[in-house]
């Protein structure tokens, strides 16, 4: 807390949100929607994590910057984030790529997506701005990061994560000095830079940044009158910043929320098929890494009203159950066996069926018989009686799109081509 002011620094920060990313890593599950709208952990979206940590840390002031289709992800937002109110001195504001700056341009990057929309941020004049990404799975508490950026005295600082030398190489990853001070930023190096005093530690950029609001509208409008600038804050405004002004590292440690049955740290880019399907099982452990059920550091989301879930058909060979899974409102598992899986809302099994290491978007009707093993159905799906899944590699790749790692992801026109 800030002893000046007499409250949080948060209050005077406002969080921004940039979701317009596609995901393409995902396939066919960013067909119709941003990566960012994806469902995640039975009844969210993955935005919901970022929104979340900054209601939880006492932010009261957000934008989300939308582009790539993103009519699913501004349904939920008005839907479920609607609660904040202006005579409360909070606001919440959804900005598409509305080209506003040029009939001709939308968001040409992360740091653009900022730019073009100074003048509505101007309008709530906040001393901080903590720019998100908003396609990653974490607890944070944000209000500790900005009172490092204000002791450190730092133009920007960006959040870390300490990850082995081998990981780092997929990510942007910071060098820094004995203070952490940010001395080379190295975009997916091949030979990643370690952290004083442990040789096979790297920091690796979240797409976390902390700045004081005037100082990054100097950077944004200098940059957006750079020839040749991508108008981007991972290649363009934190790179300049590194070497021409004070870039503080924040380690994620530092500030990572975790409930008293969490083991460590937990943040995931559920960017590929094959970390969406293993972060959607993980909730499913007796303890999971990442703890849903902490009351002190909810999941805000769009609560849907729904009638409890129901398991019908108590007989040998026909008993509607489920064991390690996560079922969420309005599924009803009917003669059916469910083993470590995540039903997400609306979700019906019929009699015989059998699901194991199943994520299940919402308002899928998995058929009479059918046996699905590793997959990840898609919203909607509606499976076959009988059909089988995860039994047969090549069939299972000639029929579905099916990662090296044998998880096999399942959308409807892939089921529509089966009667074909």
């Amino acid at each position: 807390m800030d002893l000046r002011r007499g409250q949080p620094l948060a209050r005077d920060a406002m969080a921004y949100v940039l979701a317009g990313g596609r995901g393409s890593r995902l396939m066919e599950m960013t067909d119709t929607r941003a990566k960012p709208a994806v469902y995640f952990g039975g009844k969210a979206r993955i935005i919901d994590f970022a929104l979340s940590n900054a209601i939880n840390s006492g932010i009261r002031r957000i934008g989300v910057a939308t582009q790539y289709k993103a009519h699913s992800l501004i349904r939920h937002l008005q839907r479920g984030w609607n609660f904040l109110r202006d005579e409360r001195n909070e606001s919440f504001d959804i900005l598409p790529a509305s080209q506003r700056i040029s009939e001709f341009q939308w968001y040409e990057g992360t740091a653009d997506a900022v730019f073009q929309n100074i003048d509505i941020i101007e309008s709530y004049a906040p001393e901080f701005m903590v720019i998100l990404a908003g396609d990653h799975v974490y607890k944070m508490d944000y209000e500790l990061m900005l009172q490092q950026h204000c002791d450190s005295g730092a133009d920007v600082t960006v959040a870390c994560l300490e990850v082995s030398r081998p990981e780092a190489s997929a990510f942007g990853v910071m060098h820094v000095d004995e203070t952490d001070r940010i001395v080379d930023f190295v975009e997916k190096p091949a030979d990643p830079p370690s952290i004083p005093g442990n040789p096979d530690i790297a920091l690796a950029s979240l797409g976390i940044y902390v700045f004081r609001t005037a100082f990054l509208f100097e950077q944004l409008r200098r940059d957006a009158a750079t020839p040749g600038s991508s108008r981007d804050f991972g290649k363009d405004i934190i790179p300049y910043l590194v070497q021409h002004g004070k870039a503080q590292a924040h380690r994620f440690s530092a500030s990572c929320v975790r409930s008293h049955d969490e083991p460590g740290a937990y943040w995931r880019d559920v960017g590929t098929v094959d970390a969406y399907w293993e972060a959607s099982l993980d909730l499913t452990d007796v303890v999971p890494q990442l703890d849903l059920y902490d009351r002190s550091w909810p999941l805000w989301t769009y609560a849907e009203i729904t009638p409890p879930a129901k398991f019908v058909h108590d007989i040998d060979g026909r008993r509607g159950s489920a064991v390690a899974s996560l079922v969420a409102g309005d599924c009803i598992v009917s003669g059916s066996s469910i083993h470590r899986s995540l039903l997400s809302t609306g979700v019906r099994t019929h009699s015989f069926a059998m699901l194991d290491e199943a994520v299940v978007l919402p308002f899928c009707h998995i058929g009479r018989g059918a046996r699905l093993r590793r997959v990840i159905l898609d919203r909607g799906v509606k499976i076959p009686d009988g059909l089988v899944v995860g039994d047969d590699p090549v069939l299972d790749g000639q029929r579905f799109r099916r990662t090296d790692k044998g998880i096999c992801l399942i959308t409807q026109p892939m089921i529509d081509r089966l009667a074909n």
